[in-house]
């Protein structure tokens, strides 16, 4: 369900003044992508859901504090992601590994600018995403961080509780391991 501008404005009301029917609006038109987006967390459909659940809750909680000076969408996803952040703090899923602090910085990455990403235009989404899943974690947790959220590797450090140097070894461990899980489906011309 897609809302108009003024249709999220007179849900987001609505769920200020405590409206359940509002919330089930705010809830059923941004299910899908943010669901989308616990599932980049989590191989688990059911551990996604509850990751999702707890994020409406602490939505429906702070949505006094949402003041429409900026994307709805975006304040929601951010809620959602540091939920998920939470979710692995709470059941310690990351595991990481102290070392290779001595990888590029994140601004200086000369093999991603290096590297010929052409072979693998022909890769249908859904085998990324499979592939994601197969990561650790830890690496899983990283890359999402990293790649979709923009997180820099200070912020995804302070996060997770983790060193600069691990969150880039994690980074760069995630991206070998997805281009040799891709590499299998590439077609050469």
């Amino acid at each position: 369900m897609k809302l108009s501008p003024d249709q999220l404005e007179a849900a987001v009301k609505g769920c200020i003044s405590g409206d359940r029917r509002s919330q089930e609006v705010i809830f059923h038109a941004f299910f899908g992508k943010m669901m989308a987006v616990c599932m980049r967390y989590t191989r688990d459909k059911d551990t996604a859901q509850d990751m999702l659940q707890d994020a409406f809750i602490k939505a429906f909680e702070k949505i006094k504090d949402f003041n429409f000076s900026g994307s709805f969408e975006g304040w929601l996803r951010r809620i959602v992601v540091n939920t998920a952040i939470d979710h692995f703090r709470k059941n310690k899923n990351i595991v990481t590994l102290e070392e290779d602090a001595n990888l590029p910085d994140e601004g200086n990455d000369q093999d991603a600018a290096n590297d010929d990403f052409s072979a693998f235009e022909n890769i249908k989404p859904e085998m990324v995403i499979e592939a994601m899943h197969k990561l650790t974690p830890a690496y899983q947790t990283v890359f999402n961080l990293y790649v979709f959220e923009n997180y820099s590797h200070k912020d995804i450090a302070d996060a997770l509780n983790i060193s600069v140097g691990t969150s880039k070894s994690n980074l760069a461990k995630a991206k070998m391991k997805l281009k040799g899980m891709l590499m299998k489906h590439v077609t050469y011309k």
